[in-house]
């Protein structure tokens, strides 16, 4: 007998609700977007069933609609999550993660010897090469970094 998978969790009036992210990685997002933050209220479910891929987290930001560049965050520890913004309780759109061609990133390239590394004031910026799995290429010294490369720069 099947059981019915209701969500017992609030809607939001406006913001951005971050779905599909791979279970127990939903911390790991709050954490590049820089939340919890005074005055911003969030909802986090964690381990939800999910009839596409078994279990996920939800992150729910109210009165926020992320910026492009925080989705480019959001999409290196999530890759494959829906981003949802919601208008006066109304979803007005419903878009799968996507990569830009370029990152302006918080992680940093692998490679020592690059100018981002060093004490210059040069923040580290990719190329996306492949979405799956994330490939990104340093703009600076071509280094190539693996999806592993950068989990290992989040976890």
């Amino acid at each position: 007998m099947k059981k019915n998978r209701e969500m017992k969790v609030k809607q939001i009036e406006n913001g951005t609700v971050i779905d599909h992210i791979t279970a127990n990685k939903s911390l790991h997002v709050l954490n590049v977007l820089g939340l919890p933050k005074k005055n911003t209220s969030l909802t986090i479910a964690m381990n939800v069933p999910s009839d596409a891929i078994e279990f996920k987290d939800i992150v729910k930001i109210e009165s926020r609609e992320l910026k492009p560049t925080e989705l480019d965050q959001v999409a290196l520890i999530a890759p494959n999550a829906t981003i949802n913004i919601i208008r006066n309780y109304e979803i007005v759109t419903k878009e799968k993660i996507k990569f830009r061609n370029e990152l302006n990133s918080i992680i940093k390239c692998t490679n020592q010897k690059c100018v981002t590394n060093t004490n210059e004031p040069i923040k580290p910026k990719f190329k996306f090469v492949k979405e799956t799995p994330v490939l990104l290429r340093c703009y600076y010294c071509d280094r190539l970094i693996t999806a592993e490369e950068i989990k290992a720069q989040f976890y």
